[in-house]
């Protein structure tokens, strides 16, 4: 058996107030955040945030405006500076996948790997193609491949030459709902076994809570928060991070204490120190899963409409002041549009912004 060239984990990756643009245009305004060994982190936003042009400039394809990325100790890109793309020891994987139709499944994944040794190379392909749950697909070639098969090999091919880093454009955005639902969490864990940092780049929420360690929200070129999926989605930082993660309506409300506010659902406690002033005006994000069917309850709503999702209901609720919110229900409680159903409150964080 021959020996596999040593994998040298990322330690660091840190970008500090990296600015991108064209013709003099900023795409990307003054982003920071750090990544760290093993982890995998995921910029997130609508389209057009310029969350591809950020992870590009990592890469190396598109030069800065502003600031410096520095993976372990090296500066790899600022305006004065900008080590080539495959000099980087970054892989990457597309959107379009882009495998070589004209090479089997192993010499696409051996793409990567001319400066090793050839017994070498070939462990490292038959190791992978076991990892990513295609052994034997050796000869055959891409088009014989389903399309989660093929993002599969293009995965191995990425990750075959042991990159620092592996950078991922909106791999899963081809593959139907179902196959990105099996396929995410495969990836992730494969990454993991690998001991691979990687950075996602989606649109998709749920692509992007169940890959990642650390999200970045983007939004107009700014990044918004960066943080654990359970933070950015219980402890949103701003309006924005609030409003375009996951479901939530806004409810005029007014400061009563220090983990108190008074609103259309009466005075709510919360475990967090908001840090308004008693009697502060403020708008109060209420998420679905804070209020939930009680057929116990005084606290009553009407149903304007309705969403079955398999395992539960996914109701839009009139309250008395006339504010319209959402409401969780077991899939069991099926109850018609005009129906008054009881209500109960369970909004454990106070999370607030001012009027």
């Amino acid at each position: 058996m021959s020996s596999l060239p040593p994998h040298k984990l990322l330690k660091e990756m840190t970008l500090a107030d990296v600015s991108v643009g064209y013709d003099g245009n900023v795409v990307v305004k003054n982003a920071s955040f750090k990544l760290l060994e093993g982890q995998i982190g995921c910029l997130l936003g609508p389209s057009g945030c310029g969350k591809s042009t950020l992870l590009r400039a990592i890469a190396g394809f598109e030069s800065l405006m502003t600031g410096e990325i520095n993976i372990d100790g090296e500066v790899i890109s600022s305006p004065s500076r900008s080590v080539n793309p495959e000099h980087r020891f970054i892989g990457m994987v597309f959107q379009d996948i882009a495998l070589f139709p004209h090479l089997t499944i192993a010499q696409n994944i051996a793409f990567g790997l001319s400066a090793w040794p050839k017994e070498a190379a070939q462990e490292r392909v038959i190791y992978l193609l076991s990892l990513v749950g295609l052994s034997g697909f050796e000869s055959r070639y891409p088009h014989s491949l389903s399309g989660g098969q093929q993002q599969r090999v293009a995965l191995a091919r990425a990750i075959a030459p042991k990159p620092k880093l592996l950078l991922m454009d909106e791999p899963f955005s081809g593959l139907d709902a179902k196959l990105r639902e099996e396929l995410v969490p495969d990836i992730r864990a494969i990454l993991q076994h690998e001991k691979m940092s990687a950075l996602l780049v989606t649109h998709d929420q749920m692509e992007a809570f169940a890959m990642a360690d650390q999200v970045s929200v983007m939004s107009e070129g700014v990044i918004h928060q960066t943080g654990s999926p359970y933070q950015i989605y219980h402890r949103p930082e701003t309006r924005f991070v609030a409003s375009f993660i996951g479901h939530g309506d806004f409810l005029s409300a007014k400061v009563c204490g220090p983990d108190c506010v008074h609103s259309a659902l009466g005075n709510i406690r919360g475990d967090l120190d908001h840090g308004f002033a008693d009697n502060t005006e403020v708008d109060l994000l209420v998420r679905p899963d804070d209020i939930l069917h009680d057929d116990t309850s005084e606290f009553v709503g009407v149903i304007v409409s309705k969403w079955f999702r398999g395992s539960h209901f996914l109701y839009r609720v009139k309250l008395s002041s006339g504010k319209v919110i959402y409401c969780f229900a077991s899939s069991h409680h099926n109850h018609s549009v005009g129906q008054e159903i009881g209500l109960s409150v369970h909004l454990d964080h106070l999370v607030m912004f001012p009027r």
